[in-house]
This record gives structure tokens, C-alpha cells and sequence, in this order.
């Protein structure tokens, strides 16, 4: 079971992680808060009925990043020729995130809280390493929250498709973005295997 997921019975995931693995990804994690930003302010209402209809931001974020883990809805990949069809995307996408993204960011946050709390809640066994254990739920919350960890990390490499994450095993050793790729593979394998834990 040693990096990789494994189903437990009765549903949810167990995955063996050392020392360095738990705090790598304590750490990424973490991090992925900070682009995520702050929750609800402390002074805010307190009525479930505004905070339903409290409007979120109407632009994008200005860090690729952040933009690349809240897109706008409504993008031509391709992009348009036609100035008029592109404004009009604009405006879709600026009324679509005004009411979204709030809910977005609640549930990203969520995910990488719930990373942190179970990390947290582990005890090491004398050779360094312990067993993480996840119910259903909390293994669709670290699917959530590696999905964006691999998003941020891959916007910050630049991978755009497939044939980007090919040149990425080519990657010489003193290439200063080969602790990130590690990263970004490890993350992916992590997933994979959950994932599988999660089919039927």
C-alpha cells in the first residue's frame, strides 16, 4: 500500500504515507488555502437567508493561478473573432461567477481543511510513517482538494495538454522545476489510485 490508495472495506481509502509525504502535502495544502483566501468575514450577518444571496466577484483573478482553479464559465477555447460574441461571453461569465464563486471557494476551502485535519489527526508509528485512513466522504473531499492542488501546481508549470506533461519526464535534474513536476506526478498518482478507490 506504500503511495498509493487502496480501498478499505465497507467504503473509503487507507494510503501509507511517511514523514516527509504527510508534510509535503500539509504544506501543499496550506498553501492552496492562501490562494483560495479567507473565509466569510467574522462581521458578517449571521442570516443564512443573505449570506444566500450574497453576490462574489464579478472578474476574473487576476493570478493565473487562482483563475485556472475559478475559470470563467463561459470561454471559447478557440477564442472568437467576433468582438460582440466575446463581450457577451464576458458578461456571461461575470454574472455567472458573481453568483458562484462564493460556493466555489467555500467548497475548495472545505476540501483542503479536511486534508490538513486528517493529516493532523495522525499518529506516526516508530518507522516515521502512518496509515491514512478516509471515510467516503472525506476521500471525495482529498479528491477535490488534490484535483485543485494539481490544477495550481500545473498553472504555475504551464501545462496546457498533454504533450506539456510528456516534456515534464524529460526534465534534466538541475532543472529548477523538477521538485515541482515530482510533485505534480506524485499528486497524480495519489489521485488515480483514490479515484479508483471511489469506482463501484
Amino acid at each position: 500500500m506504500p503511495g498509493t490508495f487502496e480501498p478499505l472495506p465497507g467504503g473509503g481509502a487507507a494510503v501509507a504515507l511517511d514523514d516527509v509525504e504527510i508534510s509535503i502535502i500539509r504544506s501543499l495544502a496550506v498553501q492552496l488555502l492562501e490562494l483560495i483566501g479567507p473565509g466569510p468575514a467574522e462581521d458578517a450577518s449571521g442570516d443564512p437567508f443573505a449570506e444566500l444571496f450574497a453576490e462574489g466577484p464579478s472578474e476574473p483573478p487576476a493570478d493565473p493561478v487562482v483563475r485556472r482553479l475559478f475559470p470563467d464559465a463561459y470561454r471559447d477555447p478557440e477564442g472568437t473573432a467576433d468582438p460582440k460574441a466575446a463581450e457577451e461571453q464576458k458578461a456571461h461569465s461575470a454574472e455567472f461567477r458573481r453568483y458562484t464563486e462564493n460556493d466555489l471557494r467555500a467548497g475548495k476551502r472545505d476540501n483542503a481543511l479536511a486534508v490538513i485535519r486528517s493529516l493532523d489527526a495522525l499518529s506516526t508509528a516508530g518507522d516515521g510513517g502512518a496509515v491514512l485512513k478516509l471515510s467516503p466522504d472525506q476521500s471525495r473531499q482529498w479528491l477535490g482538494a488534490l484535483n485543485d492542488l494539481r490544477l495550481a501546481i500545473g498553472s504555475r508549470l504551464e501545462i496546457t495538454d498533454e504533450d506539456d506533461t510528456d516534456l515534464l519526464y524529460r526534465l534534466p535534474d538541475e532543472d529548477p522545476r523538477k521538485p515541482m513536476v515530482m510533485a505534480y506526478l506524485w499528486l497524480g498518482g495519489l489521485q488515480e489510485t483514490l479515484v479508483s478507490t471511489l469506482l463501484p
